[in-house]
């Protein structure tokens, strides 16, 4: 059986419109709160959500995303509460989940035991940002075994023998990395995505969702022109960082809706 990650992109593309994926640190600023910004989040327009696991040291990640995590960590949120925060998402919306996170948590927790629990509270696939594809088998099959999708990252630097290979690996969908660096706002989109994506699709028919550096309604149309989705990230982090409580859910909502209405406007 498919995750809910195929059929929702099947059913955007079928309206010629791009996701709008949503990425938020659980447990920032705490687990109850999170639950509630995911509904702000898809009454807004968000398709797919992707729930940061809050880990020590997010080398991947800007310092808008390192400060949720140091929060998420300090109200005592962990890889199991994260999983208890996805069943109460769950409870109430089918939203697609996928779970964010790096190596060494999903390590110390166990590959086969995340994946069945994962499975058990409605998660529906699994990213590692620090996981080498050369090195994913086990941990591919121990997801794949439990019937959950496997997202890889490509880059600008990759070469075609890892695009293969996250070809081989991927399931859902590829998230590919707009720039080299880390998370973070950006003024403009990198000339570099439309020649990535157009490699990429040279090795696989999955959805293509890109992300780094997103915020603003207008670089989510230029990239939602030529990708399958848009990932948005350190904005909305900043916004729960930033914005007072009384606000939160509302601000959060209104980005979402201007963010997606952009990302329909690329294919307009």
């Amino acid at each position: 059986m498919p995750t809910r990650i195929a059929p929702c992109f099947d059913s955007l593309r079928a309206n010629n419109e791009p996701a709008l994926i949503a990425y938020v640190t659980a447990g920032d600023p705490d687990p109850e709160t999170t639950v509630e910004i995911v509904a702000a989040l898809e009454r807004g327009g968000a398709d797919l959500i992707e729930l940061g696991v809050p880990f020590s040291d997010p080398i991947a990640d800007g310092p808008v995303i390192m400060r949720a995590s140091e929060r998420a960590l300090a109200a005592g949120t962990t890889v199991e509460k994260v999983l208890d925060i996805a069943a109460q998402i769950r409870q109430r919306s089918q939203i697609p989940l996928v779970l964010f996170t790096y190596l060494n948590p999903v390590m110390r927790y166990g590959f086969d035991r995340l994946a069945a629990r994962a499975k058990q509270v409605g998660i529906d696939g699994f990213l590692l940002t620090d996981l080498s594809v050369e090195e994913a088998g086990s941990f591919v099959d121990a997801v794949k075994s439990a019937g959950l999708d496997t997202v890889f990252l490509v880059a600008p630097t990759s070469t075609d023998h890892r695009l293969q290979l996250v070809a081989k690996y991927c399931s859902g969908f590829v998230y590919v990395v707009s720039r080299t660096g880390v998370t973070g706002e950006q003024s403009q989109v990198s000339a570099s995505v439309a020649p990535l994506v157009e490699r990429l699709r040279g090795f696989t028919d999955l959805p293509l969702g890109v992300g780094f550096g997103i915020s603003t309604a207008a670089q989510a149309a230029q990239v939602g022109a030529v990708a399958d989705g848009v990932v948005v990230g350190s904005s909305f982090v900043r916004a729960i960082e930033s914005t007072p409580p009384a606000d939160l859910f509302d601000t959060i909502e209104r980005m979402a809706r201007d963010l997606k209405r952009g990302a329909k406007a690329g294919r307009s």
